[in-house]
Parts: C-alpha cells; structure tokens; sequence
C-alpha cells in the first residue's frame, strides 16, 4: 500500500524549526519550490496495493533520488547516513528530527518496481517549465554523445563464437526475469555478438580513442541553442552509432518541446547520407559535418572528389573534368547508391590520370537515389554559418556533459543494466535543466532588483535636487528682501 508523508510540526521541538534553519538562498529551498515532485504518486499508484503495510511516500523515495545526484552522493547507503545529519535534507524531505530514516533498499526497490518512465516525466517535466519560462528557443539543436563507463570491469569480459555469446545473454535475461520485477526488454538487440561482460550484460565492448576496450554505454544528447536546455537524451549500449539515433532525438525534441527544428548542428559522425536527406525530406537546414567528405579527404588529398564531375541526367551518365563518360555500372541496394564507371583503357591514356585516380581500373563515382536533396544538404554543410554553428556547438555540448561529468557523477554507471542507466541519464539531464532554471530566476530577481535600487536611488537624487532648490530659492527671497527700496 502506497504511504504519503505528512508534514507536521514537532510537539516537543521547541528550540529547532527546520523552516527558520535553512536559510532563504539555499539551492533545496529554491528546487522545492520550483519542482513539484507529487506527480509521481499518480504515475506510480498503480504499482502498489490498496491494503497492507504502508510504503514509504514515493515523493520522498523520488527527492532522495533527485539529492543522490544533484550533490553527487557516493552511494546510496551514504545517502542515507547523511540525511539524518543534514538539517536542509530533512526539510526538503519534510522529515522531522526524529524520524526514521528508511533503509537504503528502499531506492532500489522503488526502481524495480516504477521502471524508468516515472524518471522520463520528471525529466520532460523539467524541459516543459523551461519552455514556459522562455529558455528554449527549439528551432536550433546541438546534438552530441558520449561514452560512460559501466559498472563492471575488463576482466568480466567473455569471448565466445556468436552462438555462446546469445545463449548466455538468454539465459542471464530468464534468470533476471525470476529475480527482478524489471528485466531488459525482449526488443533489445545485442550489439556485440562475440563479447558479453558477465556483470554487466547489456553493457557493449567498445574502444574509446587509444584505450582499452571496455563495457561502456553511450549518453545521446539535444541541447537548445537559447540557454542550452537538454531538451532530449537517450542511452543506448556504447557500440551504437551516433548517426543512428539523430532523426529519433528530433522527433524526442519535437514532442517535448513542442518546437519544431529547423536547424541541426552536429558533427561529422552524423552527417550521413541517410540523416542528411531526411533532413532535406523535413525542411530542416542541416549544419552537419559531411561525414563522405571528411573520409574521401583522408583518402584522397590529391586525387578529384566527386564533385568536379558532371551528371547529364537525360543520358544518366558522369562526365569527368577530361570530356570523358562513366556510366552506370553497378547498383547497390543497401547503400541505395549506383556506381558510374570509366574504362580502364580510356583512363589509362588520359593525361589527368594522376590527378583522378590511382586505380588501374579507372575512375568510379558513387550517385545516391536521392543526389539532388544530398547536393543541397551538403552545400548546407559547407557554409561559413553551419562552420560558425560547429564551433559554437563545441562550447556547448562540452559544457553540458563537463558540467554533468563534475557534478553530478555522469561518466560512471552507479547501477548495472541498460534500464537502470537510463534512469541514472533521466535524473542528470532533469537535474541540469533545474540548475538552468534556477540560474535564470535568480537572475531575473537579480536584475529586478538592480531596477528597484535604480529607481530607490533616481528617487533620493530626486528629492536632493528639490531640497537643494528649495534652499537655493530660500536663499535668494531673503537676499532681496534685505536689499535697500
């Protein structure tokens, strides 16, 4: 049976009131009263009976969450042992002095049971009063990822053939399924089909830079370009591609925000063929890196990109910068391209050979089912603004997981299996935009003030002035009332 704490005064607390002891700035008082936390009862009831013991209320099991991260707590067991201690925490909890403080379980066993949407409303929540605050413009976005460490080491790691591999993560799920109320859902595709942490199933091998291959997952981000506001998140296993989950994230921003994009900076590892045309298919302008282009510089520096030759779509043929013709050779279905080619033997006697190509069976260029939208989109890509937009997108999605990476243990799973790092990334991203918000009420009364002391002051300088030329008239009536008639 669901509880519901009660906020009532002590009878015999004379000499301590919570109220009066936490001070009027403090970060606590302003979350309360910003957040309302009681949806999480309605969202929630259905997961408890309507008799036995009494629960603990699940606003509070929700705000010692929200603490766990928002002043980066150890663990949960610590959690515990501080709040007792901490005079701010029992008032936002709305504990009295005297109260027992539930066993750290308690967390634990709340998530089993709430699953991780509880945790995506708190943090669409948070993207909706940012809105109606005006901290999101929502037609430019900033999309980004990062890797986080999961909770179980190299050594846990098991290689096997494909078939091993896949038995194993069945048999982990049933057991799972047995012990848990939540288990990874059936929908799940494994990612790596020749490695599995036994720790950490869900988790995916995957090297980052010049380290060692490790069970990571990987953070996916849409930042507003306004006040940067984390207006969508998703995590996924660490071997899943950027670029895969882009139009998904739209979509996500779209429907929490309301806004739809119209813009989209990110960089090359998102500026596919796939996501630039349906960015093109949507009206939206894309600022993307070309991910094509970045690879076809690195392979050929001195060699013609495919952009100096011309298509004549009447004959369905090439024509490269020598006059000559490719056709259409080959087509590739999956990569939805067709490939024009030249002759080996007209190559070969050509005296732009060098400049064009190094193979010695001529020149290939790719034309994708949708060139025109890809040729517009990459001259999108190219453009000094969608440059400006890059480096700023730097600055600020680096910001953004610094800040969640400094101060709210973003880098490091707390809990294994892909669900319950999904509730850890709600949290963050929840907790971030808080801050935003805060930041920019605090401002606000800030700069309200300011125009209150300004017009105080105009006021004083005001009544100054009009004493002084009270004076100054005063002064002169009595001069030329003593002067001779």
């Amino acid at each position: 049976m669901m509880g519901q704490q009660k906020s009532e005064p002590q009878l015999f607390n004379y000499a301590v009131n919570l109220e009066k002891r936490v001070r009027a700035n403090h970060p606590l008082r302003q979350v309360k009263a910003a957040i309302d936390f009681s949806f999480v009862r309605e969202e929630v009831a259905p997961c408890y009976g309507s008799n036995g013991n009494e629960s603990v209320d699940p606003l509070v099991i929700m705000k010692m969450m929200f603490l766990l991260f928002f002043d980066d707590i150890k663990s949960e067991r610590e959690l515990m042992e501080v709040i007792g201690e901490r005079l701010d925490y029992l008032w936002f909890l709305d504990y009295g002095l005297d109260e027992k403080i539930p066993d750290h379980s308690v967390l634990s066993k709340a998530r089993a049971r709430w699953g991780k949407e509880v945790f995506e409303s708190l943090f669409v929540r948070t993207v909706e009063q940012c809105v109606e605050a005006g901290l999101v413009d929502g037609k430019k976005l900033y999309v980004d990822a990062s890797l986080i460490e999961a909770d179980a080491a190299k050594e846990s790691v098991i290689k096997g053939a494909p078939e091993l591999i896949a038995a194993l993560k069945r048999a982990y799920r049933a057991t799972e399924s047995k012990l848990e109320e939540t288990s990874t859902p059936e929908s799940y595709q494994a990612v790596n089909d020749r490695m599995m942490s036994r720790s950490d199933p869900d988790a995916a091998c995957v090297r980052q830079g010049s380290g060692q291959s490790r069970p990571r997952y990987k953070h996916h981000r849409v930042i507003d370009d306004a006040k940067g506001v984390i207006t969508a998140t998703e995590t996924t296993p660490g071997s899943i591609a950027e670029n895969k989950k882009l139009m998904e994230l739209v979509d996500q921003h779209e429907q929490n925000t309301g806004c739809r994009a119209q813009i989209i900076v990110a960089d090359h590892k998102y500026g596919t063929s796939e996501n630039f045309v349906a960015c093109q298919q949507r009206g939206i302008t894309s600022h993307m890196g070309d991910a094509l282009g970045k690879a076809q510089q690195a392979r050929e520096k001195s060699v013609f990109g495919d952009e100096v030759f011309t298509y004549d779509p009447s004959r369905d043929v090439y024509l490269c910068p020598a006059g000559q013709i490719l056709k259409p050779r080959r087509v590739y279905s999956i990569r939805r391209t067709v490939e024009y080619k030249s002759s080996a033997r007209i190559c070969g006697a050509c005296v732009l050979r060098a400049q064009c190509t190094r193979s010695s069976h001529g020149r290939t260029v790719q034309r994708h089912e949708k060139q025109a939208a890809l040729d517009v989109a990459h001259t999108q890509a190219h453009s000094l603004a969608a440059r400006r937009d890059r480096k700023r997108r730097h600055h600020l999605m680096e910001r953004s997981f610094a800040d969640a990476a400094n101060n709210h243990h973003f880098k490091r799973a707390r809990w294994r299996r892909l669900w319950r790092q999904q509730i850890q990334d709600y949290l963050i991203a929840a907790i971030q935009n808080v801050r935003i918000l805060l930041a920019h009420q605090n401002c606000r009364k800030s700069a309200a003030a300011a125009v209150s002391l300004q017009k105080a002051n105009l006021r004083k300088r005001c009544e100054v002035l009009t004493l002084v030329s009270f004076m100054k008239f005063r002064l002169r009536s009595a001069s030329f009332a003593r002067l001779p008639r």
